[in-house]
Parts: C-alpha cells; structure tokens; sequence
C-alpha cells in the first residue's frame, strides 16, 4: 500500500508545504509516481520523515540533520551545543517564572529591576522609577550595590525627603540637606562604587548622564533637586576642605 503526499504528511503529523519543502532541500527523496503521475510514498518515506520530524522538534537545525544522522565528528559538537542552549533556555524561563511569581505577590515589583523585587514595599514610587531607569546604565556591580544600601532600614531624614512637597520652604530645604548629607555620605564610604555613577556605567558618558538628569528631574520635584543640589555642595565642600586648610 502506498500514500498520497496529504496522507503522508497526516500519518507524520506535519503539513504538506513541509514534505514538499524537505524534497526541496534533499532531507527527503522523491518517491516513485503511479502511471497517473501521483506521488506513492511508502513505510520508508513515512519513518524517514517521522525521523526527522523528531529531529526538528528536538532543535536541531535543518541544515544539520545529515551531520547528526551520520553520527560524524560534528554530531556530538551539534548536539552538545543545542543541549547547552536548551539550558540556558530553561534557565531563562525559570527566572522569568520566579519573576512573574514575584510580581503577582506584589504588583508593585513590577517597577524595579528583577533583583529588587524584595524591595517593592519599601521603597517610594519615584525610587522605584529611578532605580528602573538606572538599570538601563549601571553595571551589575553598581546595581548590587544599590541594593545592598536600599535593604536596610530607612531613616527619619530620608523619608522627610521623600515626602517634600515642591513648595517647601527655603529653610526647611536647608535643614534636610544638612541632615541628609552625613548619611550620603556614610553610604558612600560603605559602597565606594557610587560616588560616580558615570564610572560605574555601562554606557558612554554622554548618555549616562542624559538618563541620570531626566530621570531625577522627570521623578523629584524642585525641591527635591534643590536638596540634592545642596547635599552634592555639602560632600564637595567637606571633600576640599581639608585641602583648604593645608594649603592655608
């Protein structure tokens, strides 16, 4: 008994564009024809194609099935390599899944980098924005580091800062900076890495700093800037301070 093509392809769980385009590239021989001129496959052409077919559904490429089906010297180089990239695949799915997992316990995860998820509670809104915004940037250094100094516990000052309305007085600005600096400062000294964001970037200066400035001005209001304004003047005066007395 012989089948047509569309019985082949049925009995194979594949499509006829698929028969015909494996006649096309060689991976399956043409069958004889009946003296009507219709194609008659046989069992060979059905386990060949159910062969391959497995093959395929395995991700091995098309182009080398003959290498793996002759079992040559690069069969185990194919083979090796697809099983690596499965891994690597299933790695890639599991963490998606720890992620999803992650964000259905607390939507608010969704606004951070992957690995601040644990984070999503304690930290404001624009935090969460800006620290999206800088994983575009920093390397995975700085970035652990960034979330090394957000795991601990946040201060009284930081939260006043967090909360400042854009029309906060002039001295209420100050007394924050001034407040605010010593722990900046702390935290500097603990994670030396970001004193200079720019140096920590993945990216070229030019477009490091575009993402710093538009993020802090597109996610803090004037008063917010204002206070960073004065704390960067703070640390840069304490830094050239003792110069200052030396050279006097």
């Amino acid at each position: 008994m012989t089948w047509s093509t569309r019985q082949l392809a049925e009995l194979a769980g594949t499509t006829l564009k698929t028969v015909r385009h494996y006649h096309e590239i060689g991976l399956l021989d043409e069958p004889d024809r009946a003296a009507n001129g219709y194609k008659r496959y046989g069992v060979t052409h059905l386990v060949r194609l159910l062969r391959i077919r497995r093959l395929v559904d395995l991700g091995v490429p098309l182009s080398d099935i003959p290498s793996v089906e002759a079992a040559d010297e690069r069969s185990e180089e194919i083979l090796r390599v697809l099983d690596a990239e499965l891994a690597a695949s299933i790695a890639r799915q599991q963490r998606m899944r720890r992620e999803l997992a992650a964000i259905l316990d607390n939507r608010a995860s969704i606004d951070l980098p992957a690995d601040f998820t644990t984070l999503a509670d304690g930290l404001p809104e624009a935090q969460r924005s800006l620290l999206l915004a800088y994983s575009s940037i920093l390397n995975p250094s700085a970035m652990s580091a960034l979330r090394e100094q957000l795991s601990g516990p946040r201060s009284d000052v930081a939260a006043q800062f967090e909360a400042l309305p854009e029309d906060a007085p002039e001295e209420v600005r100050r007394h924050i900076a001034r407040r605010l600096a010593p722990e900046v400062r702390e935290q500097q000294k603990d994670h030396p890495i970001l004193r200079d964001l720019e140096a920590s970037s993945r990216r070229g200066a030019a477009i490091t700093q575009s993402v710093i400035v538009k993020a802090l001005t597109e996610f803090y209001n004037e008063a917010h800037l204002d206070v960073l304004r004065r704390v960067h003047a703070l640390l840069a005066e304490d830094d050239d301070g003792p110069a200052c007395r030396r050279e006097g």
